[in-house]
């Protein structure tokens, strides 16, 4: 055992603030830099981040450094367009200017809150909320990440119903906190940590009878269901979209059964699929609905629930705090920046530009499917929300290395090894847009040769 270094530490800080600090670094500054962080993973993060990453590319030590609007840049300014977009919350792009300046001018404020003074900001941010979300959604909680949102989620409908079932899908990806992967729907990701959250009951996803008979079963054995928790679309189950009227008819079997219906817009909402929220596309209103990722303009953390006023029921307003309490959930700084997104994103029609730029995307890539049909076996999606589907799961990895190697970022899905995203900002250009493309095609023809498909 060895005694802590506080001295190293202090030296170690300094250093790095004023690499931060920094307007220009030297090429030798560069390389200390690229050398730490690849020892500092191996040494203090996982050193399985970087095996990781050659998942991606034979080189896992490209440094982020900065970004801009639809890209990024290592160290060395090698830029990478990005049709990842952090898993969705770039949707208006990077480093947004008008969002940071109200984020900049928040900081120059205050930047989090005393806990006991009112927060306009925080309340300001659940009346937009809840003008902008269907039906009557009302009042919201907010948290710092998905899996926590979705923890939000389920405990409400727990108190609002007495329930303690919840109906998940197969398929279904809700974050990877302890509540959240109960409900989540593969099993390498649950397998390690059972038993969880036993009164979980996983059906097909875009199967409503499904649902019916599981809710219907539990019931007839004495069982209180709390509620049914399902993504509008599947994101990392693969961009799986289900039939129309699926969600119409959750809704009548919640109704039915007085349960809570939960939809999980961490990913598809804020624009991403073409509407503000997926749920609208469908014209269905959810008891509780989670958001996140794009919410706070892809300059801060901020995510969270709204919920119906049914649901906010006594023991909530008798201790505000029995949902949760988390410290910095909903602070000023992530709440300027949400509010901000909100502000950009209405005004602009950044739902419209999604479903537009989307549907780009999909005749593009119809084009490319018909002259590669054996490498790219399917492709789906709405708005900004893309998948591309391949034979097996080492050709995706392959077609992302080669994209990668052509200075394009994507990666696959975390539930359905078979499909690799695209997910780029709503203000990624026409002409970023036929770079990807072109890099497209040329990687589907390395990885025909390569794989003789």
């Amino acid at each position: 055992m060895t005694m802590t270094d506080k001295k190293r530490a202090l030296e170690e800080a300094k250093k790095v603030v004023a690499w931060i600090e920094k307007d220009e670094l030297t090429d030798a500054e560069k390389k200390q830099i690229h050398d730490e962080s690849i020892e500092n993973f191996n040494e203090n993060v996982n050193p399985g981040w970087l095996e990781y990453r050659k998942s991606v590319s034979t080189d896992a030590a490209f440094i982020e450094w900065t970004d801009s609007v639809d890209h990024f840049e290592d160290l060395n300014g090698t830029q990478f367009i990005d049709c990842l977009g952090g898993f969705g919350i770039y949707t208006c792009g990077h480093r947004n200017p008008e969002i940071l300046k109200t984020v900049q001018a928040q900081l120059n404020r205050y930047a989090l809150h005393s806990q006991e003074l009112i927060d306009p900001l925080r309340g300001y941010l659940a009346k937009i909320t809840a003008l902008a979300t269907p039906g009557d959604l009302q009042y919201c909680f907010f948290t710092n990440g998905g899996a926590e949102a979705v923890e939000m989620a389920l405990k409400l409908a727990r108190l609002a119903t007495g329930g303690r079932w919840y109906i998940s899908t197969v398929g279904a990806f809700h974050g990877k906190s302890m509540g959240a992967i109960s409900v989540g729907g593969k099993g390498a990701y649950r397998e390690d940590y059972l038993p969880m959250i036993q009164q979980v009951q996983h059906v097909e996803y875009g199967n409503a009878d499904a649902a019916e008979a599981a809710v219907k079963n539990l019931v007839a054995v004495g069982e209180k269901v709390a509620g049914i928790i399902v993504e509008p679309i599947q994101g990392e189950g693969g961009v799986i979209i289900p039939p129309a009227g699926y969600l119409k008819r959750l809704r009548e079997i919640c109704d039915q059964y007085k349960i809570a219906l939960i939809f999980d817009e961490i990913q598809t909402g804020m624009g991403r699929t073409g509407t503000l929220w997926r749920c609208e596309a469908e014209d269905v209103c959810p008891d509780i609905m989670t958001y996140g990722k794009a919410f706070g303009g892809g300059i801060m953390p901020i995510t969270g629930i709204i919920a119906r006023p049914w649901t906010w029921v006594d023991k909530l307003v008798d201790n505000p705090w029995i949902l949760g309490s988390p410290t910095f959930g909903g602070n000023p700084l992530a709440c300027a920046a949400a509010i901000s997104t909100m502000r950009f994103m209405l005004e602009n029609d950044i739902p419209g530009l999604c479903k537009k730029r989307g549907e780009a995307f999909m005749a593009r890539l119809a084009d490319l499917q018909k002259k590669y049909p054996t490498v790219l076996t399917a492709f789906r999606g709405a708005g900004l929300l893309i998948c591309m589907e391949f034979p097996e799961a080492e050709v995706g990895y392959a077609v992302t290395k080669e994209l990668f190697s052509r200075r394009v970022m994507t990666a696959g899905t975390l539930v359905n090894a078979k499909t690799v995203r695209i997910e780029p900002p709503a203000v990624l250009s026409d002409e970023s847009r036929e770079a990807v493309i072109t890099a497209l095609d040329e990687a589907l023809a390395a990885v025909k040769a390569e794989f003789k498909l």
